[in-house]
């Protein structure tokens, strides 16, 4: 089975030193990415751990596919112990960072400690150097990019940095790279917020080649992703909006409807389209799917909106203007936060002050929340932690918030929700994808646990190679298999390794059925929930009955 190289770099940011160690066993089971990265946190964060104390523990890893030349593998994954979730998590960013983290010849880069003041973490080849920046407190994601860029020569592709938000521990503060690309989900910005890392700069001479096995089928992935005429070249994922929103699954108004008949022509595909002036993509990926946007009349430039920031800083606070909410996913974007936690923290807000399509509002919000003032300091803590004091319902799973795909019409969507390790999040275990294309019916549960469990396994798989999501329509399990060398029970397996891995550290935690629950009550649930630990072999709690190993 092909697998990252290299070995593990420790950085103490304590005693602002690095060493490295040999992890060849744990990329042999696992990969890269999402697993090894899991493996090292499961075995080396303690389960009692504070996700803002010293003893937390933020792994950056790339996959053996960072080491290729094709399509769907510019990117790479961030894991570490949630202040949000209080579980593990991991995300994954796209942009152009991990080629130069494959430089510095290192698969997986893990944190400890915590710096006395505000640092720059250089990693190198040649292992790393530490920067005092005390003057880059509070810097925005592209200042920072900047002062980098004139002091070093190292522009944002290089770079993994903290904004505003993450020094400020919101609690859903995104990492940032690329200066618009987000390992989003869970607060991991805020991890590193809190250990003094302001930014990470990865560059070097030593990337470690791991040939794909059939070189063949990388061609066949790379040819396939240029030719290919697919609207996500023209909308990215908005191209999704007008179908989501027909089927009563685009949440609106803090989840109190799920369509926006009213304002979603200025929000959708078309909407994004109209103001896209450029291609973008991610590091040697043909399909270009990006999207470099910008307003002539206002003169503001951004990435994206992608549907998840449309749903969570459009329809749910019922913004129909594609510029307003261009702007909102600026201000995350240089603010380093996660726009989907960002916008329904937001609309919880709107719901209790019956403020909802007040765009100028929002913007003050966005700002009051990453710098922790006046009520920003409140929604800074999310929705699970505050939806009492608002006096609303709590939108979130596991305490991730919701993003834009309602459970409530896709059933098999409801029942990933509740098993995801990582709470509410659609990509998980994507079988929305499936509910939304007929392959399985929206309604009912039947059949949906195996699913579900086979998806999660899958996409752990794609996480630990790393293997962008949206190459689905190019790689299968024949070609799957075929870059990397094994057969698919063999990867599938791994991949359940890895799950398996993340659900026994939450459980450590106190983790167990009781948070597997839903603001709303799907029809066979229980039932559902018990085929699928029975399927995974957990308990009746969702337990797993023994350690991993």
């Amino acid at each position: 089975m092909l697998h990252a190289r290299g070995p593990l770099l420790t950085v103490d940011l304590t005693d602002r030193t690095c060493e490295t160690g040999d992890i060849d066993d744990v990329l042999a089971s696992f990969i890269g990415g999402r697993g090894v990265a899991t493996r090292l946190a499961h075995d080396r964060i303690p389960f009692d751990a504070d996700p803002f104390g010293p003893e937390n523990r933020v792994y950056l890893s790339s996959g053996p596919l960072q080491t290729s030349q094709t399509s769907f593998t510019g990117r790479m994954n961030a894991t570490t112990l949630s202040p949000l979730t209080d579980g593990l998590v991991s995300s994954n960013a796209g942009g152009f960072l991990s080629r130069n983290f494959a430089d510095a010849g290192y698969p997986c880069v893990e944190f400890v400690g915590a710096a006395d003041e505000p640092v720059a973490v250089h990693v190198t080849d040649e292992g790393c150097e530490f920067e005092a920046v005390p003057d880059l407190a509070g810097a925005t994601v592209s200042e920072t990019s900047a002062a980098i860029e004139e002091r070093h020569g190292l522009d944002a592709h290089n770079l993994a940095t903290v904004g505003p938000a993450g020094e400020n521990l919101v609690r859903y503060a995104a990492l940032m790279t690329s200066d618009t690309r987000a390992f989003g989900r869970g607060g991991i910005g805020a991890v590193l917020g809190s250990k003094n890392v302001k930014t990470v700069s990865f560059t070097g001479d030593s990337r470690r080649e791991t040939p794909i096995p059939d070189p063949d089928v990388a061609s066949e992935i790379h040819r396939d992703a240029a030719v290919e005429d697919h609207v996500m070249k023209r909308q990215g994922t908005t191209s999704g909006v007008e179908l989501y929103n027909d089927v009563f699954s685009l949440p609106t108004r803090y989840f109190e409807r799920m369509d926006f008949d009213e304002g979603v022509d200025g929000i959708d595909g078309g909407a994004v389209e109209e103001k896209k002036y450029k291609k973008g993509t991610c590091s040697q990926c043909a399909f270009a799917c990006k999207l470099p946007t910008k307003d002539d009349e206002t003169g503001l430039e951004t990435e994206g909106p992608e549907y998840e920031t449309v749903f969570a800083l459009g329809s749910t606070l019922e913004i129909g203007d594609i510029v307003d909410v261009m702007k909102s996913n600026e201000l995350c974007d240089e603010l380093g936060l996660d726009t989907i936690s960002t916008g329904v923290t937001v609309g919880a807000y709107l719901k209790a002050e019956d403020r909802f399509g007040d765009a100028d509002l929002v913007h003050d919000l966005v700002e009051q929340i990453a710098r922790r003032e006046g009520v920003g300091d409140v929604l800074a803590e999310g929705v699970d932690r505050v939806h009492d004091e608002l006096g609303v319902e709590n939108w979130s799973s596991k305490g991730l918030e919701f993003p834009g795909h309602d459970g409530r019409v896709l059933h098999g969507r409801a029942l990933g929700y509740a098993t995801a390790n990582r709470g509410a999040d659609h990509m998980y275990s994507k079988i929305h994808n499936l509910e939304y294309d007929g392959t399985v019916p929206h309604e009912g549960l039947d059949g949906k646990p195996e699913l579900v469990a086979r998806l999660e396994n899958l996409k752990a798989v794609n996480d630990s190679a790393i293997l962008c999501k949206f190459s689905k329509a190019h790689v299968g399990d024949d070609r799957r298999a075929r870059l990397l060398g094994a057969d698919h029970e063999e990867l599938m397996a791994a991949g359940a390794r890895t799950v398996e891995l993340e659900r026994h550290f939450n459980n450590r935690r106190g983790f167990d059925r009781s948070d597997d629950t839903l603001p709303y009550e799907i029809e066979g649930m229980e039932t559902a929930l018990d085929d699928y630990y029975e399927l995974r072999g957990w308990t009746a709690e969702g337990v797993v009955p023994e350690p991993a190993d």
